[in-house]
């Protein structure tokens, strides 16, 4: 693990624990974190994460998953899972982006994080979208991911799940360089899309996969005719 300045990682996480931090101040005792990621790929599914961390918890390097390395994410992960009092990961496969949209989709995966909880939470922090139908109080924070600690802890779980799954994916769909682009629409994957044609990890309803799959059609009456 890379070495911080400690004085200064513990004023960086104390702001970055402060929605918890009055969370707790107003009796919320399990306090879950839940962030996506993988909405904007063409291939490969959409994941959520639900972390519930100790009250006490400190990890030095935590933060939005965007703003760290490959490396850093996956040492991070490890501790998270180490000490949280419950995390999990849910998936919401392509087919079923398809039938939704990307947004029910999203919100389907975070649902399914927060159940898959081995404790049920009192409170769910989220990273601005709202999670339907779970009947726990929920504060929904614009950027929360560089706001509030659960949802960046979240974040780095769900990031790295979901890169893992993408490389184990190239082992099935070897050719298409999943473990480099992880899904997203990069020049490199385009041109191997268009070479070998599309699998079923690819999201149909994403272009540029929708025209080459219904040549332009709707592709509700293509994908379900």
């Amino acid at each position: 693990m890379r070495k911080y300045n400690l004085e200064d990682e513990r004023k960086r996480l104390k702001l970055l624990s402060e929605y918890e931090k009055e969370a707790y101040l107003k009796g919320f005792k399990y306090i879950a974190g839940v962030d996506e990621v993988g909405r904007g790929t063409i291939a490969g599914p959409v994941a959520a994460g639900a972390v519930i961390l100790p009250r006490d918890f400190f990890l030095p390097g935590v933060n939005d998953s965007k703003k760290l390395t490959e490396k850093r994410r996956t040492e991070l992960a490890g501790e998270i899972k180490k000490r949280a009092i419950s995390w999990s990961v849910a998936y919401v496969w392509p087919h079923i982006i398809d039938e939704i949209n990307i947004l029910n989709a999203t919100r389907l995966a975070m649902k399914l994080a927060v159940e898959n909880l081995s404790l049920k939470p009192d409170l769910v922090l989220t990273d601005a979208v709202k999670i339907p139908d779970i009947y726990i109080e929920q504060m929904n924070i614009t950027r929360g991911d560089s706001l509030s600690i659960s949802i960046a802890c979240a974040s780095i779980l769900a990031k790295v799940e979901r890169d893992n799954s993408m490389k184990n994916f190239e082992m099935i769909y070897p050719g298409y360089r999943f473990s480099e682009h992880k899904g997203y629409a990069t020049r490199k994957h385009v041109e191997e899309l268009v070479k070998q044609g599309v699998c079923s990890m690819h999201r149909k309803s994403f272009e540029p996969v929708k025209s080459m799959v219904c040549g332009g059609k709707d592709v509700q009456m293509c994908l379900f005719e």
